[in-house]
């Protein structure tokens, strides 16, 4: 594809320094993000607090100085280049400063221009080897006067938002048996929730609580149970539990009124072949509704039932209130990667609706409690078995957006099939476990969408094709606009009632991260990274 011609307009490129600029320390004295502002994040849009920027996993903005009728007016106001590729960080924007991460590093950006004014980097282990990902990170974590960031060596690191000196370091697991961080921590009232990669290491999955400020852990989730949770343990035959994989890859949501804390978990392991671990597998492929304050489970919801396809629930949930059933009700949505649209009931976790948003051919429906009906021989074996959607889903690990303007829900669609084959195969802690493998459909039989479907029951609004699966999450704001990017390299712009084209800017590089926007001195502005560059539009 054609890649941009940045020669003939002027940008101020942000060069990446080694240490802090002192001369830039005025922009960053009295940073401060006390809990009740990130529950407050609606009053103030121009600042984007938390990885979704609000608790509810919505990733709407309600800024509106960028419309539908004046985006073709977009144009690049500055560029940040990263020091690795591949970036899929969502920034953080705070009075002015952006925080972006990357695998085992930090920096402080001046918002305005994208000047450096702060670089943070731990080492990554000589011996560090991921098992089934990249060397990525999705981003950082503010609360008080912190930015917390976890690391592809399995720590969560509190690092001070003016100077970026690290002041402590706890290490949530072991990354020489498989266990890492790539997600983005969600921070609380006094906590740091972080969850782990690793599913394909037969690692036993967990989400962590650590005191803001002193980095202790205050309490762990496993998402594989033990002997103690007898009812979910009797989902794992034999001993298999002890390898049962779950992991936490992507930041969740939270409800500061009931005071839940919800998160997606992971696929079982080994990824493709179930012989070993007859039964439902709880709690991979679900997701967990926690007492922020104790860490204990309050309910669950499992989308695949002893899941073979590597079809992980590790999405943001989705939190609104919309009226099912003939009344109010405070509802969770998950566009899931096995390919069906879920509507729960956020309170108890009861299932309200659910439909195929996506193509699929391993279930007949969803039954009254929301329980995939299964297709026979839609299982991998020896030879293959064909099976839509393939191992990366219906749609994968960036989010969708929620617009409470017109109560759409905004999902990256993907639409493609595999040939899943499963294998005999001996754990070894630290190495990739995965009992099988897929052969992907040809790139020509593949295609991908951006679809809008009513959010409190599945139907779809419109659909905005792709000419590949999507690889980017969705931006919804009070403009009438949805945002998002493509693998060929294209940052767009969308009608948000109607899904007509409106914008297009060719990045020159895959787009595979989450879109924010922020506000300062009364100028709206779009943040999104193609590749090792971050790319900052605006009026």
């Amino acid at each position: 594809m054609k890649r941009p011609n940045l020669h003939h307009c002027w940008v101020p490129l942000a060069l990446t320094l080694t240490s802090s600029l002192a001369a830039a320390q005025g922009n960053v004295d009295g940073v401060k993000v006390p809990f009740e502002r990130i529950v407050n994040a609606g009053r103030e849009p121009g600042s984007w607090l938390t990885y979704s920027r609000d608790y509810s996993g919505a990733r709407y903005s309600p800024l509106s100085e960028i419309t539908a009728s004046n985006v073709q007016n977009l144009r690049i106001k500055w560029m940040y280049q990263f020091p690795d590729a591949g970036n899929e960080v969502s920034p953080l924007v705070v009075d002015g400063i952006m925080y972006v991460t990357g695998p085992n590093t930090a920096s402080a950006l001046d918002a305005r221009t994208g000047r450096v004014l702060w670089n943070w980097k731990r080492p990554i282990p000589a011996d560090f080897h991921a098992l089934g990902f990249g060397h990525v990170n999705r981003g950082g974590a503010v609360l008080g006067s912190n930015l917390y960031v976890g690391t592809l060596d399995g720590y969560l690191v509190a690092l001070d938002l003016k100077s970026g000196a690290e002041r402590w370091a706890s290490q949530v697991a072991d990354y020489h048996v498989g266990y890492s961080i790539t997600g983005a921590p969600l921070a609380l009232e006094n906590k740091v929730i972080t969850g782990v990669s690793g599913g394909e290491g037969g690692v036993r999955g967990l989400i962590d609580a650590y005191d803001a400020e002193s980095g202790k852990r205050v309490w762990r989730f496993w998402t594989i149970p033990g002997p103690d949770d007898q009812r979910a343990f009797h989902t794992w035959a034999g001993d298999s539990a002890q390898t049962g994989g779950g992991p936490t890859w992507v930041t969740g949501a939270y409800d500061p009124e009931l005071k839940l804390l919800y998160w997606g978990i992971g696929n079982p392991s080994p990824d493709w072949n179930g012989d070993a671990r007859a039964g439902d597998n709880l709690y991979t492929d679900s997701v967990v509704a926690l007492d922020t304050e104790t860490g204990r489970l309050r309910w669950h919801f499992q989308f695949t039932a002893h899941d073979t396809h590597d079809w992980d629930a590790c999405h943001v949930p989705v939190l609104f209130d919309g009226t099912a059933g003939g009344h109010r009700r405070k509802l969770l949505a998950n566009a899931n990667r096995n390919g069906f649209y879920y509507v729960l009931d956020r309170e108890s976790g009861a299932f309200v609706t659910g439909q195929a948003y996506s193509k699929q051919t391993w279930s007949k429906g969803l039954d009254a409690k929301g329980r995939a009906m299964v297709q026979p021989h839609t299982d991998p074996t020896l030879e293959g078995t064909l099976v839509w959607p393939n191992m990366n889903g219906a749609t994968l690990w960036f989010s969708p957006s929620y617009s409470p303007a017109t109560e759409l829900m905004y999902v990256p669609v993907r639409i493609k099939g595999a040939r899943y084959f499963k294998r005999a195969m001996d754990f070894k802690p630290g190495i990739f476990y995965p009992g099988g493998g897929e052969d992907e459909l040809s790139a020509l039989e593949a295609s991908g969408e951006i679809r809008a479907v009513h959010a409190t029951t599945g139907a779809v609004a419109w659909r905005f094709p792709l000419l590949t699966p999507a690889s980017s999450g969705v931006l919804s704001t009070a403009g009438n606009l949805v945002l998002s990017g493509t693998d060929e390299g294209n940052v767009f712009a969308l009608d948000a009632m109607s899904g007509k084209p409106l914008w297009d800017f060719e990045a020159g590089s895959a787009v595979e991260a989450n879109p924010i926007s922020y506000e300062l001195d009364n100028h709206q502005y779009i943040a999104i990274s193609a590749d090792r560059v971050l790319l900052v539009f605006g009026l």
